[in-house]
């Protein structure tokens, strides 16, 4: 079979482009095609490179989950797209049954995605759609035929194909959607029809087969990508909002499929063919009408079944057991192997490169995937020429600047925002908190547990601060209405779901350990013994120790307003009492009652200072209250640094 000469069309789209979904069958072929041709071409995945990006150079890889708004902000913001194919789905296969991601990610992280690229001035934008969007209606329908979705899968794709035709339509976004037929071809699963089909010919016999009566439209993945550039290309007002069906236009049933194998690979065996039990929303008769396709866009499939099963079975024929054991997995749960490590950095221009080097080795010697944010907290020494220097050697390195000191809580939300990987893990620049324990974080992580903090259980310090820390601990847990653990600091490992929750709280006088606590989840500690700072002083001294226990406290208990309120009570209760007694003493005995000025100033100081005490307290609950009402920002970010490049950026967050 000759490759489809795709060389000008492809030279001709506007750069850069990204492939989302680009782990998958489609986006790998399609991404892969790309790439023959052009460098500024970039494969989107969830969080890593699976089996089928193996051999592509990590440049071209970027991980980011479209469910998290702030990951596909920053990769817009970054890469800047002009073209963009969207192949992203979930919910195909029969074990893709979760309705609610099914819509987050077929739809709405899709309108997201859209609403982005507008400030962008892309210039195409191209969907994967499904022909399930037809549902029962599928033996080749039109495009703008009646539809009639059976499933959640079928409802999310036919939304998002109405979204783009509104988008088109009235917004003028240069997208269009493809509702694909049945794809085939190299780098699909093996444990899909066709794969399984072929494995089973490579060795001369049949696999046990469905209903023969069965129709489908089987489209080689090749005239599929042809199809994806081909509408990127054909891209112009006309177009805007279109859906095509992309399929032979050819139905054939079962029986021809396995008349047409054996036809091919000389098998003797007959098929054994039973009844249809795959999944519950297939049809009988799915096969496509492509006419509009190839009157608007110029495509028709020119890949025949013959010469689409000849290629694929090389494909297959190919695998090594290793790739044939990646390529059979329906389903696994979903690996926990990438992190990002975000560092808050205040005055630690000595410790930022040692802290890059241990986290370093300890990722390598891990085998995960990693990524590590430094963010300058408007620190005064060289750590932003440090963390300059550090990205310009390593891709790895990103580098957030503030425009002042924000303090160590937003340093980490800052991080945390820009975070692409499946954890984070949250340090404090100073080395205090060992890069070597996340090792035994990510043990805890992958045995189920969703945060994962470290544990002080012994600090190299004067005996006496230790004890004040271990108090304030256990105050704070005391006090506070959630459950917090004792003796945790910052130093943490959170799941990427947990992370989410937590951007998702609106306070903008951040207590991270205080928030960490309260989204739940599994929790576990490790304990560990803090370590005396290896460069420099300690910023932290009394007074702000005092404002850090404030803060916690403040922030996750109404234990002092109770005090309060029961106190006042109590001693309402009390001073009736006393009024009572005092003038039953008056009366009766006149000569024991009190004299003099001593207990009437001693009871005035004791209530005017009790008073000023309650007003106090009030007041740092009154405080909060301004922080948060004001709404100012968490943080300003002044510049990123990437690969030794640091860019500017503007009050929303593009660059200068």
């Amino acid at each position: 079979m000759a490759m489809l000469d795709l060389s000008r069309p492809i030279a001709s789209l506007h750069g850069p482009i990204i492939v989302t979904g680009a782990s998958g069958f489609v986006g790998a072929n399609l991404f892969k095609r790309l790439l023959r041709e052009r460098q500024d071409v970039f494969a989107i995945v969830l969080s890593e490179k699976n089996w089928r990006l193996d051999e592509i150079d990590d440049d071209h890889v970027i991980a980011a989950d479209l469910n998290d708004f702030m990951a596909v902000k920053n990769l817009v913001e970054t890469i800047r797209p002009k073209t963009v194919f969207d192949c992203v789905a979930y919910g195909a296969y029969s074990f893709e049954q979760d309705s609610e991601l099914i819509y987050q990610t077929n739809f709405l992280s899709i309108v997201k995605l859209i609403e982005l690229l507008r400030s962008e001035r892309i210039f195409a934008f191209v969907h994967a759609g499904s022909s399930s969007e037809y549902g029962d209606n599928s033996a080749a329908p039109e495009e703008e035929a009646p539809y009639k979705p059976n499933s959640h899968y079928a409802v999310s794709k036919l939304g998002m194909s109405h979204f783009l035709r509104y988008m088109g339509k009235h917004c003028d976004f240069p997208g269009a959607s493809l509702r694909l037929y049945s794809v085939y071809g190299p780098l699909e699963d093996t444990s899909r029809l066709i794969p399984t089909l072929l494995r089973a010919a490579k060795d001369r016999t049949l696999p046990p087969l469905v209903d023969p009566r069965i129709s489908r439209d089987f489209v080689h993945v090749d005239d599929v990508c042809a199809a994806f550039i081909q509408t990127a290309v054909k891209m112009e007002p006309r177009i805007y909002g279109e859906s095509f069906n992309i399929g032979t236009g050819t139905k054939t049933t079962i029986r021809m499929l396995a008349d047409t194998t054996r036809r091919l690979f000389a098998i003797e065996e007959a098929p054994r063919f039973g009844t249809m039990d795959n999944r519950s929303w297939d049809v009988a008769d799915w096969y496509a009408n492509p006419s509009k396709a190839e009157a608007w866009l110029g495509w028709r499939a020119t890949i025949s079944l013959e010469e689409g099963l000849v290629s694929t079975m090389r494909w297959v024929a190919s695998l090594t057991d290793p790739q044939l054991a990646a390529a059979t997995k329906k389903h696994r749960d979903r690996e926990k192997r990438s992190i990002t490590a975000v560092i808050a950095c205040y005055k630690d221009e000595l410790a930022i490169p040692v802290m890059h080097q241990r986290l370093t080795q300890t990722f390598r010697r891990m085998g995960i995937d990693y990524e590590i944010i430094f963010v300058n907290d408007g620190s005064p020494d060289g750590s932003m020429d440090a963390i300059r220097e550090i990205t310009q050697a390593d891709a790895h390195v990103i580098g957030v600047c503030h425009s002042r000191n924000f303090g160590s809580q937003m340093a980490f939300r800052s991080g945390m925002e820009l975070s692409t990987k499946q954890a984070v893990v949250l340090l404090d620049g100073d080395l205090q908190d060992p890069p070597e324990l996340i090792e035994q974080f990510v043990a805890e992580w992958k045995a189920g547990n969703d945060v994962v903090y470290g544990r002080r259980i012994k600090r190299e310090m004067p005996w006496a601060w230790g004890i004040l820390y271990k108090l304030f601990y256990r105050i704070f847990a005391a006090f506070s209405y959630v459950s917090i653990p004792h003796d945790a600091g910052d130093f943490s490992l959170i799941d990427r779901r947990a992370v989410g929750w937590l951007l998702k709280c609106p306070e903008r006088d951040l207590f991270m350990r205080g928030l960490r606590a309260y989204v739940g989840f599994r929790q576990t500690g490790v304990d560990y013994v803090r370590p005396e700072r290896m460069f420099g002083r300690s910023t932290n001294n009394l007074v702000k120790n005092i404002e850090w226990a404030k803060k916690g406290i403040f922030s996750f208990s109404n234990v002092p307003l109770t005090i309060l309120t029961s106190a006042g009570l109590l001693l309402l209760v009390l001073s009736a009492l006393a009024g009572a007694v005092v003038v039953a003493l008056r009366y009766f005995i006149p000569d024991i009652a009190p004299r003099g000025v001593t207990t009437l100033l001693v009871s005035t100081l004791f209530f005017g200072s009790l008073n000023l005490f309650a007003i106090g307290v009030v007041g740092e609950y009154v405080a909060k209250i301004m922080t948060e009402v004001k709404g100012r920002p968490r943080f300003i970010r002044s510049a990123l640094i990437r690969h030794g490049k640091t860019t500017a950026l503007l009050p929303e967050g593009k660059t200068a």
